[in-house]
Order: structure tokens, then sequence, then C-alpha cells
């Protein structure tokens, strides 16, 4: 079907919440792998998210023009075609957005869901993501509330964050963060919340020792009970109805029992890129392996084109991300939760 209404994504988040699960939001940088995440969503019956990150969008549109933002329309012009054959419901989404990026990037993709209005057409993108967590408290509030009151005209939904998610992606390193900006706290989940909330419902990633990138289960801290306590905060001072779609940042390696903690206290999105880039190559290094003459052309043999055709690995490389994004909607609950169903 056509990619969510405005209508639809705030049922699919309002009802994760209601029912303790989350969607599976799967960052993806070509056709290819967004053809997986669709195939994973819909084989599960499992509405999902598909985002784009700033570098993905530069890789998207190829190393020759390396421009973030039409690769990122690009991708989102390709999901909105394929989402057709799907019988599940599929949300576009733009990852970590930095205060540095917010004119060079966020800006006109919100333009260009503003001309697709204009013109009777549905929003490109139906959330964005910035990423003010580098900036003072004060200053990161002061810059939501602005993204978020224009976002709010074009009913596309802002996920913002404070705290520090440890760890790199994409270029940016946090690996060094104080171990204090690693946890929010329930005072700054309610400044935050009586800041936005007004203007309409937000997505919130809140951090609570998360770290970006690849580690090893137990190496990394995680305290979902921070997640708990800043909506029992925010619960008390402001209401139940006014406590947050959570969304989680960093979840490689993570333990189970932790994912479904914090499936409990609000979060909705859990944003997936490392395992599934590893599920992706694996598969092909694996190819490879196993058809290393075939793949080249050694001591004057011509190879065999089946295997070195693109196509025959990247195949193998959808299949792996695919399945593991199928184990991702098992793992967070949003198998045969639909709200097509």
């Amino acid at each position: 079907m056509p990619i969510a209404t405005h209508e639809q994504y705030c049922a699919m988040l309002d009802k994760a919440k209601k029912e303790g699960y989350a969607f599976p939001a799967i960052n993806v940088t070509s056709t290819s792998t967004a053809n997986a995440a669709l195939a994973a969503f819909a084989q599960m019956k499992s509405d999902g998210i598909i985002q784009v990150s700033t570098g993905g969008g530069k890789f998207a549109s190829g190393q020759s023009v390396g421009d973030e933002v039409l690769g990122a329309i690009s991708i989102a012009q390709h999901v909105h075609l394929m989402a057709q054959k799907y019988d599940v419901c599929i949300a576009l989404h733009t990852d970590h957005c930095h205060p540095e990026k917010v004119d060079s990037f966020l800006i006109p993709l919100i333009e260009e869901t503003e001309k697709r209005r204009a013109q009777g057409l549905p929003n490109l993108f139906n959330s964005h993501m910035f990423d003010g967590s580098v900036l003072p408290t004060n200053e990161n509030i002061e810059m939501s509330k602005k993204l978020h009151e224009r976002c709010a005209k074009s009913e596309i939904i802002l996920e913002i964050e404070t705290g520090v998610v440890g760890g790199e992606e994409d270029g940016v390193n946090n690996e060094d963060a104080p171990a204090d900006k690693l946890y929010t706290t329930p005072e700054e989940m309610v400044e935050v919340t009586k800041a936005l909330l007004p203007i309409g419902k937000f997505m919130y990633a809140a951090t609570f020792g998360n770290v970006h990138g690849v580690y090893k289960p137990g190496n990394v801290k995680l305290r979902p009970e921070v997640l708990r306590d800043g909506q029992a905060a925010i619960a008390k001072e402001l209401g139940e109805e006014s406590t947050n779609w959570l969304v989680f940042h960093g979840g490689s390696g993570s333990e189970l029992s932790e994912i479904h903690e914090t499936l409990g206290y609000g979060v909705v999105k859990m944003n997936i890129d490392t395992d599934t880039q590893y599920a992706y190559s694996r598969s092909i290094v694996d190819h490879m392996f196993k058809n290393y003459d075939a793949m080249l052309k050694i001591e004057g043999e011509v190879g065999n084109k089946k295997f070195y055709d693109p196509r025959a690995w990247m195949k193998a490389g959808e299949k792996s991300m695919t399945a593991r994004i199928e184990q991702a909607c098992k793992d967070l609950k949003s198998d045969a939760k639909s709200i097509l169903l």
C-alpha cells in the first residue's frame, strides 16, 4: 500500500506504546537495502520504519554527485513506489541530523514535502530527526521547538534527542562522551516535554547508556530504568497522556531482556543499522569465498558471469538482511501486529 499517512503513522506509534512493542527502524543506503527491509516487514506482517541518514543520502546519490538531500529524496521516492506492492504500513524517516546540517539537509527535505503538499501529493517523509544533543539543553530545546513548529504544519513528526548516544555512527564520534551525558535525567525529560508537547506529539530519543556501533553483550551499561523514571516524572507533572513515544538508539549487542524492558516504558522505535550492515555484508563475503575462482579471471580463465554478476551477490545480501530484520520484528514483538490486520 502507499506510504503511511500521518494518521496511520500516529496510529502505529500509539498502538505500539499501548501494547508494548516497537518498530524496527532500518537505515538504508540503496534500493537494494530498502527492498530487503520492505520484504522483511511484509513477511512478518509488521508495520515498519525505513530511514536515511545524511551519509546514507550522500552515498545513494553516487560518488560523483555526493548530494545528501538528492540521495535521500531518491531513496524515499523508490520506497514510495515499492511500498505499494506490500500489505503493511511503512513510514519514512531521516536519522540523526546534527545542528550544522539542519540548513543543508533537514530544511531542504521539509521544503520538499511542503512543495508536494501544495501540489496535493503525500509527504515525502513521515518524520525527521533533529539531534541537538551536542548543544546545551536550552539551545537544543529552542532549535527543536522551531523545527517542531514547522514540521507540525505539514504533519511531519519530529524526533529529538537529549543526552548523548556513545560510540561512532555515520562519521560522528562520541566515544569519549562524559559518562553523565549518556543518561538523560527525569528533570530533562519533563523540561523537554513541557516545551514541545504543546506544539504536537513528538518522538524522543532519551539516552540511557546506549552506544552506537559494535560491542559485545555486557560491555555497555544500559539503564532502562532511566526511561521508566523519566516517563513517571512526566506523568506525575503533566499527566499520563503526556508520556512520550520513546526511541532506542544504539541497540546492537543489547540483551533481549533489556530490550523488552524498554518496551514497557514507551519505546516504540528501535534504530537498527550495524546489525543489518553486517548481515548484508556477511553473506556477500560467503559468496565471494565459496566462488573465488568463478568471481575472478585467474590464470587466463574467464571466470563465471553467473557468479560475478552483481545481482548474484546482492541477492544474497538482501536475503540475509531481510532475515535479520525479520528477527528484529520478533525481538521487538511487532510481528503480526500491523494496523492493517
